[in-house]
């Protein structure tokens, strides 16, 4: 069993170009147990097989048996794998637990990074419209310091993620639903990842990021408005925006429509 391999770059302004340039790297348990995962995705592990033996997999992988083992550990907390005494591991018949990780392997392929921005659109663009309606002036304000902090970035060449990443929870606490908050953090780290790739626009003096900007700006004025069907149109937009500029065009039916008028 040989690794998946990257994504190869490709001429021109093809999503992969870009893909290939922001590909972050992970701990090599995170490769070998990203892998497994795809494979079992794909039905190339179905239910009920058995994996090699941790020998085989270092081998294929060109790792220790520590880092399988490391990666076994981490499948099998996800609840995709499950080991047998003096038997070995096995993929499950039927999942325990909802895999939430995100981005598994040495960089985003490029349907993953569309389903991730197409959640992002869906969570944003309901927490923008909520916040709208419940914001308060605390809520303005925290909000305006990491919009603030972005433009800092920008201004001496840093990178914004973390500023841009506060200033989505920011958002989310201004729905002062407490749920709604906890889970834009818990989902932060993974949206954080789709938002990096906003400030890594070295070879474009930061029009990415700049863009991106206008588009925040935006939003903050919708919700400060309290225009609550402005603040989700923003929101989308700005996911629009922010796939659109890495080649990736977000569904159209993400966009609210006017139910049909039925004929009389």
């Amino acid at each position: 069993m040989s690794p998946t391999p990257p994504p190869t770059a490709q001429s021109g302004t093809e999503p992969s170009t870009e893909l290939s340039r922001i590909a972050r790297p992970l701990r090599l348990s995170e490769e070998v147990s990203g892998d497994l995962q795809r494979r079992v995705a794909r039905g190339e592990l179905k239910p009920g097989d058995r994996l090699p033996t941790e020998k085989a997999l270092g081998e294929a992988f060109g790792v220790s048996r520590a880092v399988v083992r490391e990666a076994i550990a981490r499948l099998k907390a996800d609840g995709l794998i499950e080991t047998r005494q003096g038997s070995g591991a096995f993929v499950v018949e039927a999942p325990k637990t909802i895999n939430l990780r995100f981005w598994q392997g040495a960089g985003p392929e490029l349907d993953e990074l569309r389903d991730i921005f197409e959640l992002r659109a869906m969570v944003e663009g309901a927490v923008a419209e909520l916040a709208a309606q419940r914001r308060d002036p605390d809520d303005l304000r925290a909000m305006t310091a990491h919009l603030q902090a972005m433009d800092d970035a920008m201004e001496c060449g840093g990178d914004g993620t973390e500023a841009d990443d506060n200033f989505h929870i920011a958002m989310a606490k201004a729905t002062h639903n407490a749920y709604v908050g906890r889970l834009v953090e818990f989902l932060g780290r993974h949206f954080s990842d789709s938002r990096k790739l906003a400030w890594q626009d070295t070879s474009h003096q930061l029009a990415i990021p700049r863009e991106a900007q206008r588009e925040h700006r935006a939003l903050l004025g919708a919700i400060s408005l309290g225009e609550s069907e402005a603040a989700r149109r923003c929101a989308l937009e700005h996911l629009r925006g922010a796939a659109g500029r890495l080649g990736i065009a977000l569904a159209l039916d993400l966009d609210r429509k006017s139910p049909a008028r039925r004929e009389p």
